[in-house]
């Protein structure tokens, strides 16, 4: 399958919007300058086009196989790990101390953006072998870490998060799975655990489970949970792995999308035999586990988008070669036939996909960009940037991964008839995404983290750090007369937005409003912060495209020598359409959104009061 990518979008967000050089002149950072990074970016892209793009279709049409207690993945998903491994893609935001490439996250944003958008099988394993190795790295003993952690970054062993239970679900605190100690300080896990990506696979010989479990003795809920490392393989000292670990896969899942990723029922310990290794403090496991988590939540929201914008650029490719009918005002049908990218009603869904997929690629991009200034600055500095990661690693997750299947849905609707086949990408793109706002934490529950706890942390200081960074992206657009629709549309939108959180604060009954409304109101913060990051955007693109203009003699002329000046100059297009997505975001995304919250304003009732 051919993977269309928006590598222009992409190095814009890192070397245009960004200030990248604010990490590259930190210690942490100082190996890399900007070309590097290009280069990097650009290596990566030509790794998922030319070994992962082509697996992919392997990948959904024979799928991973449960035969005998054990999992077999296609021969070219194999393949194309393998080119992941020796290029060192799996770890590329690691720490160079255990064989990682050391990248800043806003840079491997773009490498997980690509392993997606070509493969979201394999992206999958890379996710969570690359979190999982991260909480050894974070919490395991020194020999763990040792034994692991490099081996993990590199792709010879594989990680995954063992968290959800039959009885369980999202619950984590009707955890049953149990440690016993050991008298070597080791402890004997017995449990089953369900929905485990890459539970079983035959990519790696080994690989490690991060397992949250219950030690004998413990609490009931949340705070009795412990966090193990439990590997499929017993480990020896020097390395090499020993016998088989009493980890079972009971089966894979028939599931709608991501065929080639298996997704696993694990049971631990049947035989009595099953060794795991404390992560961290006892009874400190979920808090170590929400590291992972986090990270998976941001991820999964780069899923959302990735598969976007593949989709997007499918279907744009589609509408330029797709003949049907004649330009509107053209009623002679002996006239040849235009191609549908021509038809109004094609170029809103087009350009309406196209504002969506680049208001989350900014707001991904930017909390990257926070993850980083978060490592690299000090004091109320750093605790501004890990706030803001705080409150939108939820936004993240849930408004990309709802938004990323929506502009799937359209990019379907594009190819009329054919996009419901097989014929075309856009249908695998569609069953793949929809899982994106379910894992992870379901987006209810990301809008409730938000609503009722993210906003309330710190006294509120998380949001309105937030707001203060929606504000600098207003003024930057403000300045532009151009933009000033977007100002306006932006200015409505949180005086809806506020008046909607007050309404959360009635002594009578803020907390069923809380709850009832938590997911129409992160929708709307993410369509006010994804916007101004997009209209801030839209008018450094505005600035380059007058200079591009001046520079090549084509400052006047009227709207003919404008077209003319756009037809002939690649760059001038991405630029002027840049601002296009930008209005189209102002006048067709952020209205129709806001609008959701004068239900929450008027404190309506309906769906609690409704009979089920």
């Amino acid at each position: 399958m051919m993977y269309l990518d928006d590598l222009r979008d992409v190095n814009f967000n890192l070397f245009s919007w960004l200030p990248l050089d604010e990490l590259l002149a930190t210690e942490r950072f100082g190996a890399f300058d900007r070309d590097d990074l290009a280069a990097i970016v650009t290596e990566a892209l030509k790794v998922c086009r030319n070994e992962l793009a082509p697996a992919n279709g392997e990948a959904d049409h024979v799928g991973a196989r449960w035969k005998d207690g054990g999992v077999t993945l296609p021969e070219a998903l194999r393949k194309a790990f393998a080119k992941l491994a020796e290029g060192g893609w799996i770890g590329a935001t690691a720490s160079p101390d255990f064989g990682g490439m050391g990248l800043p996250d806003a840079a491997g944003t773009a490498v997980m953006e690509f392993l997606v958008g070509s493969n979201p099988a394999l992206s999958l394993t890379v996710m969570l072998t690359r979190g999982s190795a991260q909480l050894v790295e974070s919490f395991g003993s020194p020999e763990l870490k040792a034994l692991c952690c490099e081996r993990m970054y590199t792709g010879e062993w594989t990680g995954t998060m063992c968290l959800t239970e039959p009885q369980a679900g999202s619950d984590l605190g009707d955890i049953k799975t149990k440690a016993v100690k050991r008298a070597d300080g080791t402890y004997l896990l017995s449990g089953q655990k369900i929905f485990i990506t890459s539970g079983d696979h035959d990519l790696t010989p080994n690989i490690v489970h991060a397992v949250l479990a219950r030690i004998e003795g413990a609490p009931a809920g949340a705070k009795g949970l412990s966090l193990f490392a439990v590997p499929k393989f017993r480990i020896n000292p020097d390395g090499s792995l020993g016998g088989p670990n009493d980890v079972a896969c009971a089966g894979i899942e028939s599931k709608l999308g991501i065929h080639g990723s298996p997704t696993c029922t694990l049971v631990f310990g049947e035989g009595g035999d099953c060794v795991g290794h404390l992560l961290g403090r006892e009874r400190l496991g979920l808090l170590h586990m929400f590291q992972m988590m986090n990270s998976a939540r941001f991820e999964v929201g780069v899923q959302g988008m990735a598969t976007a914008s593949a989709a997007h650029q499918a279907a744009v490719a589609y509408a330029r070669e797709r003949l049907q009918g004649r330009a509107m005002d053209d009623k002679d049908p002996h006239s040849p036939q235009v191609p549908i990218a021509d038809h109004p009603d094609v170029r809103r869904n087009l350009l309406t996909q196209a504002a969506y997929v680049q208001a989350m690629r900014a707001l991904l991009y930017y909390t990257g960009f926070c993850m980083d200034k978060a490592h690299v600055t000090e004091g109320d500095e750093r605790k501004r940037y890990e706030g803001l990661t705080d409150i939108l690693t939820p936004i993240c997750k849930a408004w990309c991964s709802d938004w990323g299947f929506r502009v799937t849905e359209w990019a379907m609707q594009v190819y009329g008839g054919y996009g419901y086949t097989t014929e075309y990408p856009v249908e695998q793109y569609l069953r793949d995404v929809k899982i994106a706002s379910i894992y992870e934490g379901t987006n209810g529950i990301q809008a409730l983290d938000l609503v009722g706890r993210k906003f309330r942390l710190q006294g509120g200081a998380l949001l309105r750090a937030l707001l203060d960074r929606v504000a600098e992206a207003r003024k930057a657009a403000g300045a532009d007369p151009v933009l000033r629709a977007c100002t306006e549309a932006l200015d409505g939108a949180l005086e809806r937005f506020e008046a909607a959180l007050s309404r959360l604060q009635s002594p009578a009954d803020g907390v069923l409003q809380m709850h009832l409304n938590a997911s129409p109101i992160l929708d709307a913060l993410g369509h006010v912060v994804a916007g101004a990051l997009l209209f801030e955007q839209a008018a450094l693109a505005r600035t380059r495209l007058s200079a591009l203009m001046r520079e090549r003699g084509s400052g006047g002329g009227g709207p003919d020598v404008f077209r003319t000046f756009l037809a002939g100059n690649e760059e001038a297009r991405f630029l002027h359409n840049k601002v296009q997505a930008a209005l189209c975001f102002a006048h067709r995304a952020l209205p129709a959104a806001v609008a959701g919250l004068d239900a929450v304003a008027a404190g309506d009732l309906s769906p609690v009061d409704a009979a089920f």
